[in-house]
């Protein structure tokens, strides 16, 4: 596992970069990213290089700097600079090899705002090209490859000025057409969400933010517990069982046995604590059961399934409770690993 870039508890970007030994359980520095960023991109290419894209670099401004790391040589290479800089976006490898990039936060009238553009990159030609742009502007979003191939785009935040508001609004990507479409909206608008594709090709979506937005009457700056599927076949979202509890900034893997693990996250209006708890989703039945929980409550973290079907956690943002004024988040170097 490469782990690259990031923020420290004050929010400046990082440049190191390390790589997990599952077999030893240790880590080894590897050479730093020419430049430092956070918000950015990480792409596992066909060829098991990582392609690095934008991001805020140390003085807080959009990038459009994109490198490349070579895990035989464990070296950093520069690659050509996107077309627009942005942070937040998405950035998906396609069943072509080439590499979508949509949507982020980047320039727009003389300031920042939520960008609708989109542009591949050719691995083997080195370089960009542009896409043509979604539908909807939005940022922090999700994207999901789809069996034959298509990306859905999901939810994610328009800037209005205010605060973000967060998006139900879908989109579906055709390479081979290299058009976009319109998909199903979600039952609720989301961002800080997660979507995972199951066994089945379906997408599952969990979690959120508070969407500012009353629902039933009523209105709460909890994280969403809801989730939902999307049925590529129909085109349509519908709503699932909650989860036991409501989250943001979590991560949602699905493990070889089929079951979405769910795990880690937080709660608004601070988003200062990290959640230990961690739940199985099983597509079978629509149901959710307990599982073991972290030693360290994270979110914004790390998380990925290893060859041998453990989980392996790091990083993040472990803070319980919310920070004084002018105290800096905690940030962990800590790892976790779960067996299943």
């Amino acid at each position: 596992m490469l782990v690259a870039g990031g923020a420290d508890g004050t929010g400046r970007a990082l440049g190191s970069a390390a790589r997990f030994d599952p077999v030893a359980k240790t880590w080894s520095a590897v050479r730093d990213l020419a430049t430092a960023r956070r918000g950015h991109s990480s792409t596992v290419l066909d060829d098991g290089r990582v392609l690095v894209t934008g991001g805020r670099g140390a003085d807080g401004k959009l990038l459009d700097s994109t490198e490349v790391f070579d895990p035989v040589a464990a070296t950093w290479s520069p690659a050509a600079p996107l077309r627009t800089p942005r942070a937040g976006h998405s950035a998906t490898l396609l069943s072509t090899g080439a590499v979508l990039v949509a949507g982020g936060t980047g320039a727009r009238g003389g300031g920042e705002g939520t960008l609708d553009s989109a542009e591949l990159f050719d691995p083997r030609a080195g370089n960009w090209s542009p896409a043509k742009p979604m539908a909807d502007a939005r940022s922090g979003h999700r994207a999901a490859v789809l069996p034959g191939g298509r990306v859905l785009v999901v939810g994610g935040a328009l800037a209005t000025g205010g605060r973000p508001a967060p998006l139900a609004f879908c989109e579906l990507y055709d390479p081979a057409a290299g058009t976009w479409s319109t998909a199903g909206s979600l039952t609720t608008p989301r961002r800080g969400h997660q979507a995972t594709v199951l066994a089945d090709g379906s997408v599952l979506v969990t979690g959120g933010e508070a969407t500012g937005i009353p629902v039933g009457g009523r209105f709460t700056l909890a994280p969403l517990a809801s989730a939902e599927r999307y049925d590529p076949g129909t085109n349509t979202w519908s709503r699932l069982p909650d989860m036991p509890g409501g989250r943001s900034g979590h991560r949602a893997l699905r493990l070889r046995s089929g079951k979405v693990l769910v795990v880690g996250g937080t709660a608004g209006p601070a988003f200062a604590g990290g959640f230990r708890n961690a739940t199985l989703y099983d597509p079978a039945g629509h149901g959710w059961t307990s599982t073991g929980g972290l030693a360290d409550g994270r979110t914004d973290f790390a998380a990925t399934e290893l060859a041998d079907g453990r989980v392996l956690v790091a990083g993040g943002v472990t803070l319980s409770g919310p920070a004084a004024p002018g105290e800096a988040a905690v940030v962990t170097a800590g790892t976790e690993i779960l067996t299943p």
